[in-house]
């Protein structure tokens, strides 16, 4: 017989260790080699035994100071309550169920099914809705049309047929699980599992609905007026809650979900909730000075730019923006000025250009005096 490995050990734990430490250390253990998680690895088997039998000992006060007095000697021979069920621990005959180990080892995932005759929320349903440039700004209102799950009129949603009625299942008594019951070194464990004969559901439907073919539910194309809110973005979303697929044994609906879709536009861009254009400006506007239409969300006003404006300038008019979506004040409109160089001039055009540049040379260009300057040393 090879020499039994210490209890402490087993458990990765020191001689003084706690109750609450010896019990996460087990659940901790038990839970990576136990045999439903490593089915047909017999080393894990073999972990997951020694660990039961570690804990046995060591979270019963009485077993465990015989055997922190006594060591594995203290249970040679057979113990109180006859013989050793696990290595020298009886479990007594106790009965388990597996699914309640396991609902305390994965947080209630474990071996138990769900309820299928618990009210259940439908799913969400998600759809795109494209708009303009101009109803994204100012909000609007539009049609949209999706598909989702109903609960089919012709049989209220009991999937059976008009004039029947489901019936209890004879296998599960209606619960929709059946048990069965093992028993292994550990004691006499009972699992749960989905009743094979109704499915989980805990009925039979002898005569199904000929519509949703016994499924309680069918899919059907809706149509809704959605109001868009003014300053809505492309990429955003729109929750209408209630809309998407209905829910099972009267639970409620999921959601629709509207991903938001903005066409460009053609002279404006938008960055949060301010908007940017750029504007052609003449050669002589730009010297001179103009008053010139910038484009709004709302239409064309008067801006005036002053004399020598620099072609890539830019001037913002405040509160001509986006709007903010369900509060107060707006973005800004910010336009850049681009100075355009005519072409293709007649010759008469050339020489007044001409006599321009021999009038200034280089006294009304600051940029270019100082090019100069720092690329002939200040001669």
């Amino acid at each position: 017989m090879p020499e039994k490995r210490d209890y402490y050990d087993i458990l990765g734990l020191s001689k003084g260790a706690g109750d609450d430490e010896i019990k996460k250390a087990y659940r901790n253990l038990a839970k990576k080699y136990h045999p439903d998680v490593n089915p047909g690895d017999e080393a894990a088997e073999a972990k997951f035994k020694e660990v039961n039998e570690a804990y046995a000992v060591l979270s019963d006060g009485e077993q465990r100071a015989r055997y922190d007095q006594m060591g594995h000697a203290a249970f040679e021979g057979g113990g109180p309550g006859g013989g050793y069920g696990f290595g020298g621990y009886d479990f007594g005959g106790a009965h388990f169920d597996i699914s309640d180990i396991f609902s305390s080892f994965f947080g209630g995932g474990g071996g138990r099914t769900a309820n299928r005759n618990a009210p259940t929320r439908g799913d969400d349903v998600s759809a795109q809705l494209t708009i303009n440039f101009e109803e994204a700004v100012f909000g609007c209102k539009k049609e949209v049309t999706y598909n989702r799950v109903e609960k089919c009129d012709d049989c209220g949603g009991s999937g059976a047929a008009k004039g029947t009625s489901a019936e209890t299942c004879s296998t599960c008594r209606g619960t929709g699980q059946t048990k069965a019951t093992q028993r292994t070194p550990l004691g006499v464990f009972q699992t749960s599992r989905t009743c094979d004969a109704c499915r989980g559901t805990g009925k039979i439907i002898r005569t199904p609905c000929s519509t949703c073919r016994g499924n309680g539910q069918v899919r059907a194309k809706k149509t809704l007026e959605v109001a868009v809110p003014a300053g809505i973005d492309d990429s955003q979303r729109i929750m209408l809650r209630g809309q998407g697929n209905s829910g099972r044994n009267n639970g409620p609906a999921g959601d629709l979900v509207l991903f938001i879709a903005v066409r460009p536009h053609a002279v404006f861009q938008r960055n949060g909730h301010d908007v940017y254009c750029d504007i052609p400006i003449t050669f002589v506007e730009a010297t001179l000075g103009a008053e010139i239409d910038v484009p709004t969300l709302e239409g064309s006003v008067k801006y005036n730019i002053p004399e020598g404006t620099q072609t890539g300038t830019v001037f913002t008019i405040k509160g001509s923006g986006v709007p903010h979506v369900n509060g107060k004040g707006r973005g800004n409109l910010q336009f850049t000025v681009i100075v355009e160089i005519p072409k293709s001039l007649s010759e008469s055009q050339k020489d007044i250009l001409r006599g321009f540049a021999d009038s200034t040379g280089v006294k009304n260009y600051a940029k270019k005096q100082s090019f100069v300057k720092k690329l002939f040393g200040g001669k």
